[in-house]
């Protein structure tokens, strides 16, 4: 037989697209268009619904960026049309290859109860089915005109990124708002046609299958009557059913699908509008529920199930409703889905308490999986916090988008830093936004690796972002291929179905043990200084603020525990995690409100700081001083108060080449003409710090335009080009013991004062910087006298190790890579710490001397970035930074140094000593937060690590009555399966092992 497979294909997608799909509604009347523009910011739907609206009709423009339109539709449904069913069709401009990423809107009723979701892969809404003909129709529609950022010519600067700067031009053209009949017949024909084109697509080219598939849409084309596809859609279906109903062979992949719409809590839009695109698409949601038995949707993010609980009680009511019938499930168990490498310890197990809690209160659902579809990559920390919030298992699709190695499995057990393994599943469909398309499916299959031991795997479907979720023609496509020859097998299942039977089937799952890291979107870790200063800051404050409102709470009478005013501020510092706020990858407006935000809840929390430590210190003239750091600092214990001690002097004197050498007697720093270090010595150890002929704190300047992805980005070749910043304005002697140091270059300028404190092992430095440069890089490097093969920087709960070396692409990969408050490099015997109160990006680089054979291993940290998309103003204007470097530190030393830094000592005058609420005998163990329990019933809650990297003992003594010893997860509920530890009135004594987390409750006797 002739091949004339290209032929029947190409037949297929004319006849399709001109005679089958315009057939779908064969007949249409238009519907009347008023519409009224909200002035400024949305109003609340009663308003909408009552404003007068103004005529309008299609072809009309409409929408400034960032509007809300209110567009009313009237109109009769035809007589004729009885029996019939009818939708409206609804396009307020859509261009249908961008879901998420435009105009929007979300239709009501006059009454306000909502209908669904506006999408431009969604735009009926069904009127009647079937018809009487006759009926009076009338809806309203909330149109958002979210102007288009990431467009075809993807990463242009733009200022639609910022109400501000967006113009008032209008972005949209009213296309179609009519009455149509809708043809059944014909859309399940074309979906029929749809799956069985791009299954025969996927198959190889001599397979019999396809040439079944090839012949059979050969005669039901023949049976479609062109000048009448409504009339003939029915015998073209019934030329199909041999080919739809052949089931799949045994051996088939098995796909899990969960209705899904993945919403970036803030990205290319501000927070509030994320809220309506969350009421959008659980209203189109809750209304597939309805019309399909089959279906599930799972939505993560309590934050956002909280908005609609807040916001849209309407919607609220029907999602309550779905959970409850089990149809729409609750994931992931955090308050959002977060960046997991820049999140501080607490902060991190706090999007679990958070989340869980939500959805425990709210719905009475455990969750047992961690849902991070999109974030960029995974900090070695995270399966410790994961087990210890009480679940076990993982979903991600990010580590896909890696460029260099492609990783070696889709289910596998992660292990972390303490040796915690999580069953962990990356889809093998390679998207978070599926859509039943075969191509989709069939790469599924393909692609998963753990083919012959497992078959299992998780497709997320739906369009996300505002998108609108699933579609009735995704289920449409799901359906078929429920049980089809040639395709992976199809079923709805929630992520807590598909992790059961993965796990089941794969007992012995593989073990990658470390951090996920992500080769890609490494520049997040720098861009946005602002936003990542006021995270970390307010990590920092509301430790401070729960520690001493724990310890005012239960040493003064007359001191309440501000319990909603923490849990309101600990859900804003966490929804500002998300993987796209925190990051630095949103448009200017979301930067702007967070800059805005972190002011206020320091404020608010540095006002709870300070009225604990007035009720603490009592009246008196006695200047106390609070250490808020896990270690005694001069002589002030952890967690408590009293006088300062601080022993030794130290002296600044001129040097002889230029320049000034600051000496305490334990460190003696010279410090050039140039403002730059060129030694730092350990007096103890004998032993210099910086590499021969080098000097440190030497800012260097890349260019820094990446391939793509602006903000996200930082490319390799960017290390082509460096500029070293080695010229000074000016290098004077400063207040006390430090110096001064001035530098212009392009259009910026830097300040830095290098100081020496008396009985100090540390060199600090302050930098500001007047950024405004454009597509630059800032770092500031550090070549260290060391011989490193690895090296450390602190994640949740511990540190993780990583090579200095490129032996493989592996480590080639992570040239830039996250580090908390320090990076700490060693040989044996001897290391140093480089600590921060507010990077996290930086690199290490090792280079062997030709004049001496010794190495250096060069330490930069990551200052400024200045993208120009989504947000052409970033990081332009003022910024400070302070870091430390600690020579001979060891790594307990870096932890300690690196919360001195981040936690500053405070001063009150008052007349009595604060004793700690709780201590600890070994400095190896730290503990992570004091606070009350989150149940308001007065309990002290202690959250503890080892942080050295070793085992360790330790007695942990409360400063009040104890009445019991629980241990329990992060939720602050007792572990069944744990050891309570030996107590003895106050003194508990703990043994862990390394990086082990642990949370104890005591209560109060």
């Amino acid at each position: 037989m002739h091949d004339d497979r290209t032929l029947v294909e190409a037949r297929l997608k004319r006849v399709l697209d001109e005679r089958i799909r315009p057939a779908v509604y064969p007949a249409s009347v238009p519907l009347d268009v008023a519409v009224w523009h909200a002035p400024g910011e949305p109003v609340p739907v009663a308003e909408g619904l009552a404003a007068e609206p103004s005529p309008t009709a299609v072809g009309e423009r409409w929408g400034a960026p960032w509007g809300t339109s209110w567009f009313r539709v009237t109109g009769t449904v035809p007589k004729e049309w009885a029996g019939r069913t009818v939708e409206a069709i609804l396009d307020l401009g859509f261009d249908e290859n961008m879901p998420g990423f435009q105009c929007e809107g979300l239709v009501y009723r006059p009454d306000g109860t909502p209908v669904k979701g506006l999408n431009p892969r969604n735009q009926w809404v069904r009127i009647a089915a079937p018809a009487e003909g006759g009926e009076e129709v009338r809806l309203h529609i909330e149109a958002a005109s979210n102007p288009v950022i990431l467009d075809y010519h993807p990463f242009l600067p733009t200022q639609l990124g910022d109400k501000e700067t967006a113009g008032s031009e209008p972005q949209y053209t009213l296309a179609r708002m009519d009455l149509a009949v809708f043809d059944e017949t014909v859309w399940q024909l074309v979906i029929d046609f749809e799956v069985l084109g791009e299954l025969m697509r996927e198959l190889p080219e001599d397979s019999g299958r396809r040439y079944d598939i090839v012949r059979a849409v050969g005669r039901a084309l023949d049976a479609v009557d062109l000048q009448d596809v409504n009339g003939s859609a029915a015998a073209a279906r019934a030329r199909l059913e041999g080919v739809l109903s052949t089931p799949a062979e045994p051996s088939a992949h098995r796909i899990s699908a969960v209705g899904h719409a993945h919403i970036d809590s803030a990205w290319l839009w501000p927070l509030r509008e994320t809220v309506r695109k969350v009421a959008r698409t659980t209203s189109n949601m809750t209304a597939l529920i309805e019309d399909e038995p089959d279906f599930v949707f799972a939505m993560s993010q309590a934050q956002q199930w909280a908005w609609i609980k807040e916001h849209r009680p309407e919607v609220w009511a029907k999602v309550k409703k779905a959970v409850a019938d089990g149809r729409f499930a609750p994931a992931g168990g955090m308050w959002v889905e977060s960046d997991t490498n820049m999140p501080g310890s607490e902060a991190m197990a706090r999007q679990f308490v958070h989340g869980k809690r939500f959805f425990l209160d709210e719905f009475g659902v455990e969750n047992d999986e961690a849902w991070l579809p999109d974030t960029f990559g995974f900090a070695a920390g995270l399966p410790q916090i994961i087990k210890a919030a009480g679940s076990k298992w993982l979903l991600t699709q990010k580590i896909s988008w890696s460029r260099t190695n492609r990783f070696p499995h889709h289910t596998f057990n992660w292990e972390g830093i303490d040796g915690t393994r999580i069953f962990t599943h990356f889809p093998p469909v390679d998207t978070y936004n599926c859509s039943m398309k075969g191509s989709e499916i069939a790469h599924a299959a393909k692609n998963f690796k753990d083919k012959g031991v497992a078959r299992h795997s998780l497709a997320p479907t739906g369009w996300g972002d505002g998108g609108g979720g699933t579609t009735r023609e995704m289920i449409a496509k799901a359906a078929r291929l429920r049980d089809l020859e040639g395709s992976a097998t199809v079923r709805w299942e929630t992520p807590e179905q598909f992790f059961e039977k993965a796990e089941a089937e794969y007992p012995n799952a593989p073990v990658w043990v470390g951090e996920l890291y992500l080769e890609l979107h490494r520049a997040t870790l720098t861009s946005q200084a602002g936003t990542k200063q006021g995270n970390r800051r307010s990590e920092h404050l509301l430790r401070e603020a729960e520690l001493w409102a724990a310890t005012a709470a239960v040493r003064c009478d007359a001191f309440s525990y501000p319990y909603q005013e923490l849990d309101r501020i600990w859900k804003t510092v966490l929804l500002h995690q998300f993987h796209d706020i925190l990051p630095g990858s949103s448009i200017a407006w979301v930067h702007r409100e967070a800059r805005a935000t972190y002011a206020a809840l320091a404020e608010e929390l540095t006002g709870i700081i300070e009225a604990a430590q007035r009720a603490l210190a009592g009246e008196g003239g006695e200047d106390l001083v609070f250490n808020s750091t896990p270690h005694t600092c001069h002589g002030v214990p952890a967690g408590g108060a009293r006088p300062a001690v601080t022993d030794g002097q130290a002296a600044i004197t001129p040097r002889a080449e230029g320049g000034f050498v600051l000496d305490n007697g334990l460190l003696r720093v010279e410090i050039d003409g140039r403002g730059l270090v060129v030694s730092a010595y350990d007096i103890a150890a004998d032993r210099e710090t910086v590499a021969p002929g080098t000097a440190a704190n030497l800012p260097q300047l890349h260019a820094d335009f990446p391939n793509m992805w602006d903000a996200w980005d930082v490319d390799e070749f960017y290390r082509n080009t460096v500029t070293d910043l080695t010229d000074a304005d000016e290098v004077v002697a400063g207040e006390g013991t430090s110096v001064r140091i001035v530098r212009t270059f392009g259009a910026s300028r830097m300040t830095q004062i290098l100081s020496l404190a008396p009985g100090s092992r540390r060199l600090d430095i302050d930098t500001e910087v007047d950024w405004h440069e454009t597509e630059k890089f800032l770092k500031l490097a550090f070549p260290l006298d060391i011989h490193a093969e690895r090296y450390a920087s602190e994640t949740q709960f511990g540190h993780f190790y990583r090579p200095t070396h490129t032996n493989t692409s592996w480590e080639a990969a992570k040239f830039e890579a996250c580090n908390h408050r320090f990076v700490h490099v060693e040989e044996p015997g001897w290391g140093v710490a480089l600590v921060n109160d507010s990077t996290y990006g930086h690199d290490v680089t090792r280079a062997v001397r030709t004049e001496d054979a010794g190495t250096t291993t060069t330490v930069r940290v990551s200052l400024l970035r200045a993208p120009r998309f989504p947000d052409p103003e970033t990081d332009q204007g003022v910024h400070r930074f302070r870091h430390a470097l600690v020579p001979g530190a060891t790594i307990g030393d870096a932890v300690r140094e690196g919360y001195r830094v981040n936690l500053p000592e405070r001063r009150v005058r008052g007349g009595s000593e604060v004793a700690p609420l709780i201590t600890v005998d070994n400095d190896a163990v730290v503990v992570t937060a004091v606070k009350l329990a989150d149940d308001g019933s007065g309990d002290v809650v202690v959250r503890f690590h080892e942080a050295h990297g070793g085992r360790a003992r330790a007695t942990l003594t409360a400063g009040f009555e104890v009445g019991s010893v629980t241990v329990t997860d992060l939720l602050e509920r007792p572990l069944a399966d744990a050891v309570t530890p030996e107590w003895t009135g106050g003194a508990i004594a703990v043994k862990l092992r390394p990086f082990e987390l642990v949370t104890l409750r005591l209560t109060r006797g």
